[in-house]
């Protein structure tokens, strides 16, 4: 049975890398607006549809990003507030800005002082409730505006830390190059984690620099990778798995 997008669907997309959550958002409006609008909607079906998302994705991360339409849009807080999980590398030995690799290496630090005991040693630290300070170019706002428009005005961005939670945090590989150790991890935490942040913060609790290399969000919720499609797949074939087999 299609999919009515208008009335309310839960589209599970796997972000593509380099795409802003806003970017994906704005697609999906476009592809749907022009369906037909629901029985119970008197609205032309060229109105502007409701699309929402559930959790921002950084431009270079890719994964699970939970769309919205219709009277699904007022769950998206709902969605947004479950457990999530990710893998990816931090890169230790230099920092970024913005802890990723939106803008280049702005420091390089040492680490031939950083042993494998080190670094497994280094997980206890950010296991369980803790502190986090976000990243200066994040979309939290800062009396009105947004921190990362401040930042690249040059305008300083004060952000206060807030507690997260990291139940899971595993290390899954270590390369050791020329100027960088480069670490896969996977993660589990709460809502409001910033992996950005856990890598610069990684970094420094070994006495080094670390910055985000790649992120994949594997799953948010019960809403899985494996079941999110892509944006071509999405446009090609205009249709999902409905929402009671989506994994809630």
């Amino acid at each position: 049975m299609p999919v009515n997008y208008r009335e309310g669907a839960v589209i599970l997309i796997n972000k593509p890398l380099g795409w802003t959550s806003f970017d994906v958002v704005h697609k999906v409006r476009n592809m749907i607006k022009h369906l037909p609008a629901p029985t119970s909607n008197l609205q032309p079906p060229t109105s502007k549809p409701k699309v929402g998302h559930a959790g921002t994705l950084d431009p270079l991360a890719t994964g699970v990003l939970i769309i919205c339409t219709g009277k699904e849009t007022k769950n998206a807080d709902k969605y947004q507030a479950d457990e999530k999980e990710y893998t990816g590398t931090f890169a230790i030995g230099a920092t970024t800005p913005c802890y990723d690799l939106e803008k280049p290496i702005d420091k390089w630090f040492p680490t031939e002082h950083i042993t494998d005991e080190n670094i497994y040693a280094a997980i206890q630290q950010f296991l369980g409730e803790i502190e986090q300070l976000p990243p200066i170019f994040s979309a939290l706002k800062i009396e009105g505006n947004r921190a990362y428009d401040l930042a690249r005005k040059g305008k300083e961005a004060k952000l206060e830390p807030r507690k997260i939670t990291i139940s899971q945090f595993e290390i899954t590989a270590i390369r050791k190059e020329e100027k960088l150790i480069k670490i896969d991890f996977r993660v589990v935490c709460s809502k409001g984690t910033y992996i950005r942040s856990l890598a610069f913060d990684f970094g420094k609790a070994l006495n080094s620099g670390g910055y985000l290399e790649n992120l994949c969000r594997t799953r948010s919720g019960n809403f899985r990778l494996e079941n999110a499609i892509s944006m071509d797949d999405f446009r090609q074939n205009l249709t999902v798995t409905p929402l009671e087999n989506s994994g809630l």
